[in-house]
């Protein structure tokens, strides 16, 4: 009788799992078979699984389309998106590392002070930082894009966390053998601390990849544009392409699926140590 139980309390456990999980793909569903449509099935009143016609050259449209440079705009997201997480990576765990570890009478006042930056509405300092990028001269540039966003105050909290539970025999054992604070994060702390950079890293590159407005106000030319304000210029007050829309956006979440794959052991690990929510 017990076994009777258990193994229908499995089977209903894996019902649940493949209802949540094709739940979870009815978007990618719809991207795929919507991109792969023409204008009419996509808006048509009869519903198919599937048109009757894929239209593979969909894909190839857009990125020949001369009125929107995808390629171009997955190429600076990319370029954003890889340069912004390595700059966070490296100035949070730096500032974390040393909240943590090196001793200051002030650190907790310096601590507090950047927790205190969480609380100010982003809408407060857009306008400040784009006054501040004009100055510089960097309106449609890459560095505009990427430097005002480098240093996060959410990933320098985690950092500092999780390097207050960082074993100190290690870091003993380094200063033993005559290390110095830079060279026992580089050689020892960060080596250690993988699953950490790879879950705040993930975070930070979604981000990166999915920001908006701070792209779409800074990259005012076109050589500029993001992926993300590419996807914008698809539906506009006079021309909606659907099926360009729906092509561009399957397109822009392949490279956020490969990094998930490539880093989920050390994503699911980092989360489990820091406690990221």
């Amino acid at each position: 009788m017990d076994d009777a139980l258990v193994r229908a309390g499995r089977a209903l456990r894996l019902v649940l799992l493949i209802a949540l999980a094709l739940l979870f793909l009815i978007p990618f569903y719809l991207l795929v078979r919507n991109g792969l449509s023409s204008e009419r099935d996509i808006t048509s009143p009869e519903w198919t699984f599937f048109p009757g016609e894929l239209r593979w050259g969909n894909v190839r449209e857009l990125f020949d389309d001369p009125s929107v440079p995808f390629a171009r705009s997955l190429l600076n997201s990319a370029l954003i998106a890889v340069a912004t997480t390595l700059g966070t990576l490296l100035l949070a765990s730096l500032a974390g590392y040393g909240l943590a570890r090196i001793p200051y009478r002030h650190a907790n006042k310096v601590f507090y002070g950047i927790l205190g930056t969480l609380l100010v509405p982003a809408a407060v300092t857009f306008v400040p930082s784009f006054v501040l990028v004009s100055s510089l001269g960097w309106i449609s540039t890459l560095r505009g894009l990427i430097v005002p966003t480098l240093f996060s105050a959410f990933a320098c909290f985690v950092f500092r966390q999780y390097f207050l539970g960082f074993p100190r025999e290690l870091e003993d054992a380094a200063q033993v053998d005559g290390l110095g604070y830079w060279r026992t994060y580089w050689l020892v702390v960060v080596p250690n601390a993988r699953p950490v950079f790879a879950a705040v890293g993930t975070i930070v590159f979604l981000g990166a990849w999915n920001s908006f407005l701070w792209p779409l106000v800074i990259g005012q030319d076109q050589n500029a544009w993001t992926v993300q304000v590419a996807l914008s210029s698809f539906t506009t007050s006079q021309v909606i392409r659907l099926h360009e829309l729906f092509v561009a956006a399957a397109v822009s979440i392949l490279p956020l699926l490969l990094v998930f794959l490539c880093f989920q052991r050390w994503i699911v690990a980092g989360v489990e140590r820091s406690g990221i929510d």
